[in-house]
């Protein structure tokens, strides 16, 4: 008969938990075929060496999965990263913020923002595509090197002049850090989910790219519509009208 207490129930039930996001997170980057092979060794293993106690099969697989779980990190490398990342942006709670409050001189309010909703909303009706990234509480340092500096205040017309289309910055991103442009034409990580979709272009796979690496506040305009879209936290919230736009700023930016 088999002896469980209750740490062993609460054990099951972390690895339960544990595999089950681990999965999910295989799936969404389309390496969930890879982990079902994976976990399917693993339970062999398990078979081969604690259960039937097979010595020489046992070893091989025992060399196999020392070697494997270097194979392993190399291989789902994006994926750990993601992982990481993702635990990494639950300092945006409540709980962290309160040792990561910005200086309240630095903090975006509605005299900030509207320049940048009046600029969105004149490109969209020009079908100006634009990409413009808030920075929150992650640092975006290394995204604003990859761009031209400008360290200039938030201002509508400066934003649309960036983004003419015969501008040679209109192409990148641009950072907004601390009430402030801090640079343009830089260059984001783009997502490669397969659940993206199709009519969504390289402008908006680069904004979610850079949300779910970091807290930011990406805004797309969108060149072929003149849709305004946000993303958050690896998220779209799609066609936003100046309103809506306007209120998830304020909200997102007051959070901070």
């Amino acid at each position: 008969m088999i002896d469980l207490g209750w740490k062993d129930v609460i054990d099951i039930v972390l690895v339960a938990i544990f595999m089950y996001y681990l999965y999910k997170l295989m799936k969404e980057s389309s390496s969930a075929s890879i982990f079902t092979g994976v976990l399917a060794f693993i339970v062999a293993w398990i078979l081969v060496s604690q259960v039937f106690e097979m010595r020489l099969l046992g070893g091989i697989f025992d060399k196999l999965v020392n070697v494997g779980s270097l194979a392993l990190i190399v291989l789902f490398q994006e994926e750990i990263r993601s992982f990481f990342s993702s635990i990494g942006r639950q300092h945006n709670s409540r709980f962290f913020r309160i040792f990561h409050r910005s200086d309240k001189d630095e903090q975006m309010h509605r005299p900030d923002i509207m320049p940048i909703v009046m600029a969105c909303l004149s490109m969209g009706k020009q079908k100006v595509g634009a990409l413009i990234v808030i920075e929150r509480d992650t640092p975006l340092k290394e995204v604003i090197e990859s761009g031209e500096p400008i360290d200039a205040i938030i201002s509508q017309r400066l934003i649309e002049n960036i983004f003419f289309k015969n501008s040679p910055l209109h192409d990148g991103a641009m950072v907004i850090s601390k009430k402030r442009i801090c640079a343009a034409g830089c260059i984001l990580p783009v997502a490669h989910d397969n659940d993206i979709p199709k009519a969504l272009g390289l402008r908006h796979r680069a904004g979610l790219g850079i949300s779910q690496k970091s807290d930011c506040l990406a805004i797309i305009v969108s060149e072929e519509t003149g849709g305004i879209s946000i993303a958050q936290n690896g998220s779209f919230s799609l066609r936003l009208s100046a309103e809506e736009l306007e209120s998830r700023l304020s909200d997102a930016l007051e959070e901070s």
